[in-house]
């Protein structure tokens, strides 16, 4: 009964804390693009135009929810579920700090420890495309069902070089366990700098997974007006919305506990601080490494054009695949001769 109840309470916070950073995803985004872009951004509602983060989420609320007469209603419903269902559920694993004692209990900082923690996450980020891939059909519309295709299309392209590109950091851990694989990376044996190829594919590719400019062609409102998203309304394209930025910070999550040493500061535990002392940095420092790629991914979406659905393809397969297969014997032959 103690175990259920602290994975209820962690289940909660970390919930809360992702709902919370959306909110404040969204208006950072739109600060950081104004300041790109040479312009002022939202500065009406609220100071500093603070409060146009809820008043967003209030205006769909109140929005009418409508739903096209021939469309599938059930899985028209049905698909912003998984898509946010499955963007949750993969935070699941991923270790946010080392352990930390509370009330005289050793308390583990993931929500779930599980042995095969690279491959839960591999399979639930695949799951992810049912819910575009589904709204895409359900909506009975040409073009949304062309951008659920292309969704489908992308994640087959992106899926192996991701795949491949995690396959040399079990390879130097030795382990499938995410918090394994961070304590791995102790001082500064970071993936990132021992298997530079394996990062900058496994990123890219993430930026695939997330439908995220230059790759948001699923969505591409030029060609297919709003694609998988064009019939939503109201909080069904709400959660759509959310589910999007739900992913991005998993992802960051998940880049930063693979390849840029999870909750670790290098040789932080030589300075002999108290055991509390020590694990509330290793949570700051988690917190901080993601919204580093938090600000990258929203760079990235404001320097980069969209790509063309040909050049997506031709970049995941003639660039990517080999890139993250070349990785993969750079790694085999550096483990081979080193260790």
């Amino acid at each position: 009964m103690e175990f259920l109840i602290i994975s209820l309470i962690k289940i909660v916070l970390v919930v809360l804390i992702i709902f919370t950073t959306v909110a404040n995803l969204v208006f950072a985004e739109r600060r950081i693009s104004a300041a790109i872009q040479n312009r002022i951004g939202p500065n009406r509602v609220g100071p500093w135009g603070l409060l146009q983060a809820p008043a967003d989420v209030l205006k769909l609320f109140l929005k009418e929810d409508i739903v096209p007469a021939n469309a599938n209603k059930f899985v028209h419903t049905l698909a912003p579920v998984i898509s946010i269902g499955v963007a949750l559920t993969t935070f699941a694993v991923i270790p946010f700090g080392d352990h930390i004692v509370l009330f005289g209990r050793d308390i583990k900082l993931m929500i779930a420890d599980v042995n095969i923690g690279v491959l839960y996450i591999l399979a639930m980020t695949s799951l992810g495309v049912y819910g575009i891939t589904l709204s895409g059909w359900a909506s009975n519309n040409k073009y949304s069902l062309l951008g659920g295709l292309r969704s489908a299309g992308q994640l087959i392209s992106y899926e192996l070089s991701m795949g491949l590109s995690v396959v040399g950091v079990i390879m130097i851990a030795g382990t499938l366990q995410l918090d394994r694989i961070v304590e791995s990376q102790a001082g500064f044996a970071w993936n990132a700098l021992l298997t530079p190829i394996g990062f900058i594919t496994f990123v890219v590719a993430s930026f695939a997974e997330t439908n995220r400019l230059p790759f948001d062609l699923p969505e591409a409102e030029p060609e297919l007006v709003g694609g998988y998203h064009t019939e939503y309304s109201g909080m069904k394209f709400g959660v759509f919305f959310l589910a999007e930025y739900a992913n991005m910070i998993t992802s960051s999550a998940l880049i930063v506990t693979l390849f840029l040493g999870g909750w670790q500061v290098p040789y932080l535990d030589r300075l002999g601080l108290p055991a509390i002392w020590l694990s509330v940095l290793q949570i700051l420092a988690f917190v901080l490494k993601v919204l580093a790629m938090l600000f990258f991914y929203i760079w990235i979406r404001w320097t980069i054009p969209r790509f063309r659905y040909d050049q997506l393809m031709h970049l995941g397969w003639k660039v990517m695949l080999p890139l993250a297969l070349l990785n993969l014997v750079v790694t085999g032959t550096w483990l081979l001769i080193w260790k």
